[in-house]
């Protein structure tokens, strides 16, 4: 079989994915003197970090002093239903106030309080005040910041290029065997790329386009999630998805588009069609202590009132969607099959220094918002409430890592960012991604340069990458031979298949479903054919995307099945409530079985049981209920 040509490039890191998490750890994997390439599917800086708005959560308390990291500590445990890896909710609440003033020097700009330090403004799910931010465009900044930072620390960067399979030193898909190295193409040209590595480190985000309603950009199709499973890694929590309650709703071409929760953390109410505040209706009991009795409470604590508890519309993500939902599904939604946020109705009152609120006082905390309805809806907030819903927004799943490196299970391959798991466990509170991404990326490029200095130079198996481009050349190849199975198409059913059965509301009937359809998904999509070349082919990009959907799909609709409880971002309607004898003490890992010959075994399930908490820091969690 002739040989298929490549460009090979070396160095001691790779990072793959350009947003916050990547360009983290590219930055310090460079400061500890390794040799660093940054792989990334789109342009530098075009990362789906830029769409997370509200702020980055870091108990620096500058508005109010009774935060600390104890606190953000027991919410982020709490949040995550006590599922979470808590080593990781540990040094995140403890580094997460380091990691924003180092971007402060490194010249972020936030906003800030009236003595000049950084200002923090109220979310979900947080006790205090504690999210750090730059109006409602706070990950635009981020990357800015780091991008301006990074490309100045002799960081190689390969923009619109996408990894499509790991280099292992061994059988491909042994877990034991160490990774050195990825196979990849140019999105331009379509040709392939070597990438020789001592060390890896995915950051490529999320899954949100495995489904049809998702306020993710098109770049997160699982890329990482699949890369590290195939390479034998560890998958964890993946029946764990966040469906953020807002996204847009109308016009149907912005459907799950996303407004941030910082409209609500400065004072945004929920309405139905009804006009009542139904989220006072359902307030979980270990909230109830933490919440506002009435809506005067509610818009006191808005306002920075230390006396006040969060209004209800602040309670944790995957509850608010919930009660969206329950809604529209009773008759009360809007028009479009939303509910109504309001941000319009805080005009008249008074600011906590006594200024009248108006219309240029909304503009100014909420300008991308502000900006986002006038130009794709034609409404104006400060006038109208904007019609919400439910949109797929975050998945907790992912690689199972380390908590103090971000190495998974497979020697050299580490994991940062939304693509890791554990952190967040069953829920992630709103907020804790950002600085997610600086804590974890900053640990895991520090690991992976240690590992590769530790480390030989490691050797490239030949094989594996000709098989890597011929298994990539398939789809083109098939037009040949007359099939006929259109990528976008099965994308398409995938995204509505995912939608319709493995939801914000789950039983066991639509899983199963699921998964039945999921077979005849992945056999529709191994004869998929490719018109055309490789040259500027966007339906070939989809044809390899798919793969990594098909994958992420299965892993969570497995977990979903085998998860008989609600918890967190996985509600079951045909088990209701949370079993904590018999769900309350694991996590759920996916691997591959490495026994089908060259990583093409089946998925297989396990439930890994919780490591114990340290009795510390469980003084802690009972100090803060």
């Amino acid at each position: 079989m002739a040989d298929l040509g490549y460009t090979k490039h070396e160095h001691d890191v790779i990072v793959i994915g350009a947003g916050g998490a990547g360009l983290r750890a590219a930055i310090e994997a460079s400061a500890q003197g390794a040799s660093v390439g940054l792989v990334c599917k789109s342009l530098l800086g075009k990362a789906h970090t830029v769409m997370a708005e509200g702020g980055m959560a870091a108990a620096m308390a500058n508005v109010d002093d009774r935060d600390s990291w104890k606190v953000h500590f027991a919410d982020t445990m709490r949040g995550g239903q006590y599922l979470n890896n808590w080593r990781m909710a540990e040094l995140h609440a403890q580094e997460a106030p380091e990691r924003v003033r180092e971007l402060e020097a490194w010249g972020a700009v936030f906003d800030r309080t009236k003595d000049g330090r950084i200002l923090q403004r109220n979310f979900g799910g947080h006790r205090y005040p504690r999210l750090a931010h730059v109006g409602d465009r706070t990950g635009l900044e981020m990357i800015r910041t780091l991008q301006d930072h990074g490309i100045h620390q002799g960081i190689n960067v390969y923009m619109e290029h996408t990894a499509i399979a790991l280099l292992q030193d061994g059988t491909p898909g042994d877990p034991k065997a160490r990774v050195v190295g990825c196979f990849g193409y140019d999105r331009e040209l379509g040709r392939f790329r070597v990438f020789q590595a001592k060390a890896i480190v995915l950051a490529t985000g999320g899954i949100g386009k495995a489904y049809k309603i998702t306020s993710n950009s098109w770049e997160y199709t699982g890329d990482g999630h699949a890369l590290a499973y195939n390479a034998g890694a560890d998958l964890m929590d993946m029946e764990f998805v966040q469906f953020h309650p807002t996204g847009m709703v109308w016009p149907p071409s912005v459907r799950g588009i996303l407004v941030t929760e910082g409209v609500r953390g400065e004072g945004g109410v929920l309405k139905n069609s009804e006009g009542k505040r139904f989220m006072f209706d359902d307030i979980p009991d270990n909230y109830k202590n933490q919440t506002a009795k009435d809506p005067e409470e509610g818009w006191r604590y808005c306002l920075g009132d230390k006396s006040a508890s969060r209004p209800p519309e602040l309670l944790t993500r995957d509850h608010v969607a919930r009660c969206i939902n329950r809604e529209v599904k009773a008759g009360r939604g809007s028009p479009h099959g939303g509910v109504y946020l309001d941000i319009a109705w805080i005009q008249g009152r008074k600011t906590a220094d006594g200024k009248t609120i108006d219309a240029e006082y909304i503009k100014k905390k909420l300008p991308s918002m502000y900006h986002q309805f006038h130009t794709l809806a034609g409404l104006d907030i400060t006038k109208e409430p904007m019609e919400v819903g439910p949109t797929t927004h975050y998945v907790m799943g992912g690689v199972k890592v380390d908590g103090d490196t971000q190495m998974s299970t497979v020697p050299g391959l580490f994991a940062a960012g939304e693509v890791a798991a554990g952190l967040h466990g069953a829920n992630r509170l709103g907020g804790n991604s950002l600085s997610d991404l600086i804590v974890f990326g900053m640990r895991a490029g520090d690991a992976a340069a240690k590992f590769a200095k530790e480390n030989g130079a490691p050797r490239l198996d030949e094989a594996q990458i000709q098989n890597a481009a011929r298994a990539a050349l398939e789809p083109i190849e098939r037009q040949e031979r007359g099939v006929r199975e259109n990528a976008y198409n099965i994308q398409y059913d995938l995204q509505d298949m995912m939608q319709t059965y493995a939801g914000i509301v789950r039983n066991e009937a639509d899983l199963t479903t699921a998964k039945q359809k999921l077979e005849g998904l992945k056999a529709r999509a191994a004869q998929v054919a490719v018109p055309g070349n490789r040259e500027y082919n966007p339906g070939w990009h989809t044809a390899l995307d798919l793969q990594n959907l098909l994958t992420v799909s299965e892993a969570l609709v497995m977990s979903g099945l085998d998860r008989k409880e609600s918890r967190g971002g996985h509600f079951r309607e045909d088990f209701p409530a949370k079993d904590e004898a018999n769900f309350g003490k694991h996590n759920t890992v996916i691997r591959r079985d490495p026994r089908g010959g060259g990583g093409g075994g089946a998925m297989q399930m396990e439930r890994q049981p919780l490591k114990p908490l340290r009795d510390d820091l469980k003084q802690v969690v009972e100090e803060n209920k």
